[in-house]
């Protein structure tokens, strides 16, 4: 047998003795000496000696995707991240050698492969520059007891190249020196520092020399990313197993490589229009009598609302599709009369199913075998909300089809609108690791595997899983669904918010990051606990996250009130007790005038500025466009922009400069080049520099390019209160055209595939003595609006006359704004507007 070795530490395989024994021993793979290379279409083997083997495949002229087999056999490919309609091009490619290497090329990309340790090398295949090189390249490691433990690529962190994405990361936009990982984890009260957070997305961007591209790792194990530092001139990415599978986004700019990246792993279709309203949520709203309080208070404030959520505590004991009858003796009377006020109804699912025979959820998942296990074959049984619950494993095909078939009772007969998958890191209380352990078993869509490898996958897989059912249940109604865990990809099915956050301006901070950061990587539909989760917010840090949530798709607030005590533990037995005595209220009216005004004109900005929001969403949702990007996508070849984190601009036209610190008078707002229009007083800036922005607490800074078309609606106490009989148009005067656009449809349902839609295209521009509008739609939507009032920013000139397809109409000025304000009626399909400064 040998004799036994005392050792604490790994042991390479080529340091061991005979019949030896050590702790474990491990083997490194790096690759040799290139033996074969072979091309068949667009897809390239290349072998080496020592067995590895390296897929390239060429996808599009600006997506290269890339596989490595350490013993030269690849996995059974699959993807839960890559979007099913994503389809490859057909393009061209040719193969060249050369004595140190291979060449690849398409019409945008040169990909130069060694024949030495197997680097590969991007360039520009027109100007022939380098785009990304690698150094060390790939490597892998296996030991005989963990088998495959990492595989890793390591490429060159030129001192002047930057980097931005990574999904949802608490710290700089900038991730230039940081070390950051990804594995879903309950993050209950996280920190600027918090690392990892709910998301799994291992995509981020470079930029080098003005050249921008894209990293895709298509590995759902924990991931690692190294971005360079201060002794290291080199990024790695890494996973703790699997296979490295990796895409490469060329753009040269950061909007093409965002658009390249949701082409491959998907957008979701369009929302209902009420999703994109104002959100209120509190755990917990109940009972009835105080839900209906809530409701009443909003209409009574006239502070617009759209959806009220309810949390844990409408369910029966936790028991998942279930109602307390002592709190919600009648939830469908009660679902009834809030659409009647004007309110959808959000309720929380979450993947924790309660143990407990008598429960129809728990019998039937345990008789089909649908619940997650342990190795040993036992149920994975771990306490979330209920003491023992079980998990549902949404790798199973069979399991996804029958979790969709549970909302029918909710959806289909009660009528709730919407619904709110938590938990589904998924999380497991009272343990430090906060979830599962490796050896659980998942289905994996029939390929099996352990949770090590399920384990990111595994919220995305629920929200799919409610999805799919919510579409089968209502075909013709579009699902609104929140998600707390996910993965690359999830966007298809689910938005997103950030978490447990606390009540802090460094909070406030974080989630302008946050929401950035989450849009340029896939997740535009996103948002965060508007005012804190954790704590209670001062009147003056609520309206300034109000103003803020103003600009994320989900405008949410959510608090836990007093459910925690100071040791930032939740006491789960005294929750009711403590709610009863002190509610700990964060609804817009809560902190008393001036506050309750501020809050209710923010919230009437959304529903104002809505038709440009849901432009926006149709953007995205059709080009991958974000909704919200940060500086360096509207100027990545000027610095300042590279390590800006205030401003953001959202959708088209817009920049958006929240105020994140108290008490501020005024605060520097940096204008990338190009003119823009001070929303507030009109005032026309140059870019490329900064300004000292005032900063009272009734507004946000807020900013429209020259040459823009801002459409308003009229303020609604929810989205589709009023008949719109007028569309508002905002003109901002520019000389260099520029083209804007206007989607509207019905709001819900699928008929906008069908072409029942509006989509205006808006194209301006002026000279010294004019202005000119064109206008071109398309669908067939008849809007309800017969006319639109446009208002003219800017101009540099007093309009003598306004000339709209041969007519002549009468030119308004207002009189209550610092700088000239005019307007004019024109029909609503207008085909081309003059404003001349001549009669």
């Amino acid at each position: 047998m040998g004799k036994q070795k005392e050792k604490n530490q790994l042991v390479p395989l080529a340091s061991t003795e005979g019949h030896d024994r050590y702790p474990d021993v491990y083997h490194d793979f790096i690759p040799d000496r290139v033996s074969n290379i072979q091309k068949r279409g667009n897809t390239v083997r290349i072998d080496c000696e020592n067995g590895i083997a390296l897929k390239i495949y060429i996808l599009n002229p600006g997506i290269i995707r890339l596989r490595y087999a350490v013993k030269g056999e690849f996995e059974q490919d699959f993807s839960y991240a890559i979007d099913p309609q994503f389809k490859a091009s057909r393009l061209r490619s040719r193969l060249e050698e050369s004595d140190k290497g291979y060449c690849l090329m398409t019409s945008e990309l040169m990909c130069k492969i060694t024949k030495e340790g197997l680097k590969v090398h991007f360039f520009d295949s027109t100007t022939r520059k380098s785009i990304c090189r690698e150094s060390g390249g790939f490597s892998a490691r296996s030991t005989i007891l963990k088998g495959l433990t990492h595989v890793t690529i390591e490429k060159k962190a030129p001192k002047n190249e930057q980097y931005f994405g990574l999904g949802d990361k608490s710290c700089a936009l900038n991730l230039r020196d940081k070390q950051l990982q990804n594995w879903t984890t309950d993050a209950f009260g996280y920190g600027k520092d918090s690392d990892p957070l709910y998301r799994a997305v291992p995509f981020y961007y470079g930029l080098f020399n003005g050249r921008a591209y894209g990293i895709f790792m298509d590995n759902p194990y924990r991931s690692h990313f190294h971005f360079g530092g201060k002794k290291s001139r080199a990024t790695t990415f890494s996973a703790e197993g699997g296979e490295m599978n990796y895409y490469f986004i060329y753009g040269p700019d950061l909007h093409t490589v965002a658009k390249r990246y949701t082409q491959l792993t998907g957008t979701p279709d369009l929302p209902p229009l009420w999703a994109l309203g104002f959100h209120q949520c509190r755990w917990s709203y109940y009972p009835e009598s105080r839900v209906m309080e809530l409701a009443q208070q909003f209409r009574n404030q006239n502070i617009p609302c759209d959806a009220i959520y309810l949390d844990i505590d409408y369910m029966d004991g936790y028991r998942c599709f279930t109602w307390d009858n002592n709190h919600f003796p009648d939830p469908q009377k009660m679902i009834s009369r809030l659409r009647n006020k004007g309110f959808r109804t959000v309720v929380m699912i979450d993947p924790g199913i309660k143990v407990d025979n008598d429960y129809n959820v728990y019998a039937i998942g345990k008789a089909r075998n649908y619940f997650c296990r342990r190795a040993e074959g036992e149920l994975m049984i771990g306490p979330v909300w209920p003491a023992d619950c079980a998990f549902p494993d949404f790798t199973n095909p069979k399991v996804r089809q029958w979790w969709g078939t549970l909302y029918k009772s909710l959806y289909q007969q009660m009528e709730v609108d919407g619904f709110w998958n938590d938990m589904n890191e998924p999380a497991v209380f009272k343990i430090n690791r906060k979830t599962f352990p490796d050896d659980v078993r998942h289905d994996y869509d029939g390929q099996g595997s352990s949770h090590k490898k399920a384990h990111n996958i595994y919220g995305l897989n629920m929200t799919r899983a409610t999805y799919d059912g919510l579409k089968k249940l209502k075909p013709r109604q579009r699902p609104f669904l929140l998600t707390r865990a996910t993965f690359a990809g999830g966007q298809r099915y689910a938005s997103v918010w950030t978490g447990d956050n606390i009540a802090s301006w460094e909070h406030l901070q974080m989630a302008n990051r946050q929401c950035q950061r989450l849009s340029i990587s896939g997740f535009s539909f996103n948002g965060t606990d508007i005012g804190g989760f954790v704590d209670l917010p001062s009147g003056e840090l609520f309206v300034r996250w109000l103003q803020l949530g103003i600009f994320h798709p989900l405008f949410r607030v959510h608090s836990m009130g007093n459910n925690e005590d100071g040791a930032g533990e939740i006491d789960m037995e005294n929750v009711k007790a403590k709610e009863a005595i002190n509610r700990m209220d964060q609804e817009p009216w809560a902190f008393g005038e001036p506050y309750t005004d501020y809050a209710r004109q923010a919230i009437q900005w959304r529903y104002q500025w809505l038709p440009y929001l849901y432009t926006a969403f149709w953007q995205y949702s059709t080009s991958g466009r974000p909704m919200l990007q940060s500086l360096v996508f509207e100027d990545q070849h000027d610095p300042v922009t590279h390590k800006r984190e205030q401003e953001f601009i959202f959708g088209d036209h817009l920049l958006v400069a929240p105020v994140c610190k108290p008490g501020l008078k005024s605060q520097k707002v940096y204008l990338p080049k190009g003119h823009w229009y001070n929303y507030w007083t009109g005032k026309a800036l140059k870019g490329a520099k900064k300004f000292s922005i005032a900063t009272p607490i009734e507004r946000i800074p807020l900013f429209v390019r020259a040459g823009a078309i801002f459409p308003h609606y009229p303020i609604q106490q929810y989205t589709g209160q009023k008949k719109i009989n007028q569309l508002s148009l905002h003109a901002y005067y520019g000389r260099e055209e520029l083209k804007s656009q206007l989607y509207e449809d019905s709001g819900d349902g699928f008929e906008h595939h069908k072409g029942q839609f509006s989509l205006r295209h808006y194209r301006s521009g002026g000279t010294a003595q004019e202005f000119y509008i064109e206008q071109l739609k398309e669908g067939r939507l008849r809007n309800s609006y017969r006319n639109c009032k446009i208002f003219f920013h800017g101009l540099p000139f007093k309009p003598s006359s306004c000339m709209v397809d041969g007519k002549k109409l009468r030119i308004s000025r207002k009189t209550d704004t610092l700088f000239p304000v005019y307007s004019v009626v024109a029909p609503k399909n207008f085909q081309k507007l003059l404003l001349n400064a001549k009669s």
